[in-house]
């Protein structure tokens, strides 16, 4: 896409062990932080960039979002979403179902990575993260949404269905048994192309896929990531 790079990883080729076998990136589930290290080591070279160059988040499904322009000093924030004008830095977002999402403006040069789940779909992390690259000075903003767990397989109580279709009714769905289910994929689209996004979708379901990780399916797992970089 230009001078935006967009890549989502699987869960072969690294070094972690089951539960977590064996591409683990995240940090926080119980693998051994050295392997995880390693993982992303092997991931950064796959990308073309330094360890420390491609920047991870302490996601807390809230709507934050962080302008970055180079390495992590010695706190990583509590956010959802980065975005970044620089191409010396890739952006990194990690997901078990939830949804991945991707953004550039490639001409202007800018890029954005966002985690939407189910509460950050309801506090508006994607609107907030396309605000956030219009004010760096995006105005033409293609976006991806990677693999998640669907609407098909994404059980939930009725009530909380309902809560989370009364702000984006695109998400309401129901399992493929006929209970109640929400679309997070779905609603991530409707919120990019109410704010004037060129959107797609991965078509994958974590839930369904045995490449991908799921928490909903397995519980203690690992974490794939969605990648965005700038060309350098």
């Amino acid at each position: 896409m230009g001078r935006a790079r967009f890549a989502f990883t699987d869960r072969f080729g690294g070094g972690s062990q089951a539960p977590f076998d064996h591409l683990n990136l995240g940090g926080h589930v119980g693998d051994d932080p050295d392997v995880v290290a390693d993982n992303r080591r092997a991931v950064a070279a796959a990308v073309g960039r330094r360890p420390d160059h491609v920047l991870y988040m302490n996601q807390v499904h809230g709507a934050d979002v962080a302008v970055v322009n180079g390495p992590w000093d010695a706190v990583v924030p509590e956010v959802d979403a980065l975005v970044t004008t620089s191409p010396s830095v890739a952006l990194a977002v990690l997901v078990a179902d939830c949804v991945p999402v991707l953004l550039a403006d490639p001409d202007v040069g800018v890029i954005g990575a966002a985690h939407a789940g189910r509460p950050g779909l309801v506090a508006g992390v994607v609107p907030s993260v396309v605000s956030t690259m219009r004010a760096q000075g995006a105005r033409s903003i293609t976006a991806v949404a990677g693999p998640s767990v669907c609407g098909r397989c994404y059980e939930v109580p009725a009530a909380m269905r309902d809560g989370v279709a009364d702000a984006v009714p695109e998400a309401r769905a129901s399992t493929t048994w006929g209970t109640p289910a929400l679309d997070i994929r779905a609603g991530v689209l409707a919120q990019l192309v109410a704010a004037g996004v060129s959107a797609s979708a991965s078509t994958t379901c974590t839930l369904e896929d045995a490449a991908s990780y799921s928490y909903r399916r397995d519980r203690d797992t690992g974490r794939f990531a969605g990648i965005v970089q700038l060309a350098v």
